[in-house]
């Protein structure tokens, strides 16, 4: 399986598409592997003429996972956040990416991410912005601290540490997506919740998601920083996401000059099926115009 080391991690990659073709980086979100992009989503992308990359962020999949950096459990973190600095923030992340990036031979990609990924993405795009041709942030916030927060149920069916033995945990993990999914598609049929096993077996990390946790929730807020940004960005989110809700993807879009905003109304904070071909379309389009204009 194709790895790199970055120079305090390992990571996991896999590619789809010509290596001649315009290059596209998919950055995930907390807890998630590559795999949780959809591959018809990948495939739609890499059929329209571009080179998709995904990867497994530290501490989830097949990276590297930091368990001698012991933060306590989600909950804990969750308890008292400011109880142990971060152990890495989002431009650690950032730079993870950029190294893979560098890895591929890649003076830049069109950036997409989901959720944390999303964050991730939005970081990358500030710190290194030679690198970012285009910018997609699907899910996401700007972490900036005004604005409305999770549906407290579903942050908690999500957010927390999966019960003991793999059956358990891996219907726990399921029942998580599920919530956070919205109450249009199911996401145990549609959406990310039918990668719970997999996902589980491959290598899911209770003590990873934690510190990612805290990358998250030591972000400094970017609302700001964003509107000095000239990126050409689409940024897409659900009318029905309980975990990031819309105003905050309305806030994304708002604080970026150059952006577009496209929300899927029944749309949970999950990637379904059924949205995926009008999903796909979005991007594409989005990834086109930024090509004429290069």
């Amino acid at each position: 399986m194709p790895s790199f080391r970055t120079e305090s991690v390992s990571l996991h990659y896999d590619q789809y598409g010509a290596r001649a073709n315009p290059p596209v980086l998919l950055i995930h979100g907390l807890t998630c592997q590559s795999i949780h992009w959809p591959r018809p989503l990948i495939d739609r992308i890499a059929d329209a003429g571009y080179r998709v990359a995904t990867f497994d962020n530290r501490d989830a999949g097949l990276s590297t996972k930091l368990d001698h950096l012991d933060v306590g459990s989600i909950e804990s973190v969750m308890a008292d956040p400011g109880r142990i600095p971060p152990p890495y923030g989002l431009s650690d992340l950032a730079r993870d990416a950029a190294a893979l990036l560098d890895f591929l031979g890649q003076s830049g990609a069109h950036v997409i991410g989901f959720s944390m990924g999303g964050m991730i993405a939005q970081r990358l795009a500030l710190d290194r912005p030679e690198r970012v041709f285009s910018l997609t942030s699907i899910a996401s916030s700007t972490s900036d601290p005004d604005l409305p927060g999770a549906n407290r149920e579903a942050f908690d069916a999500f957010v927390s540490t999966p019960p003991a033995g793999r059956e358990a945990a891996i219907a726990h993990i399921a029942n998580g997506w599920r919530v956070i999914g919205g109450g249009y598609y199911d996401s145990r049929r549609h959406g990310l919740a039918r990668l719970a096993e997999a996902a589980y077996d491959r290598g899911y990390s209770a003590t990873g998601a934690a510190r990612q946790l805290l990358a998250i929730l030591g972000a400094e807020p970017r609302g700001k920083a964003l509107q000095a940004l000239d990126v050409p960005a689409l940024v897409i989110h659900g009318g029905d996401d309980p975990l990031v809700p819309l105003p905050a993807g309305e806030r994304t879009a708002a604080c970026l000059p150059n952006s577009r905003l496209a929300v899927f109304e029944h749309m949970g904070h999950d990637l379904p099926d059924p949205l995926l071909e009008d999903m796909a379309d979005e991007i594409i389009r989005h990834l086109d115009s930024v090509q004429v204009q290069r």
